[in-house]
């Protein structure tokens, strides 16, 4: 089983926005999309609409570092729009 780590990025940007860790592993474990950061290959951005955030959509960048899973960083997906009911 995976081990998420969050770097202290992340840990900022989840404090200032208010995202609870649950949110972000929910994100990255059960996505509705995944895509490669062009900037940056070896990294992933997984979105997620949440429910309990208005539908919005959740953008975290991660990578994977043997078994486990390296958190950069999650914030509001702007340029998404919400998804209701998933």
């Amino acid at each position: 089983m995976a081990k998420f780590l969050f770097l202290q990025h992340a840990l900022e940007a989840m404090e200032k926005r208010n995202i609870p860790d649950d949110w972000v592993i929910r994100t990255i474990e059960v996505r509705d999309w995944i895509e490669v950061d062009a900037q940056h290959p070896g990294r992933m951005r997984s979105f997620r609409a949440i429910p309990e955030f208005g539908g919005k959509v959740l953008r975290a960048v991660h990578w994977s570092d043997g078994p486990n899973i390296v958190i950069l960083t999650t914030y509001p997906d702007r340029g998404r729009p919400g998804v209701t009911g998933t």
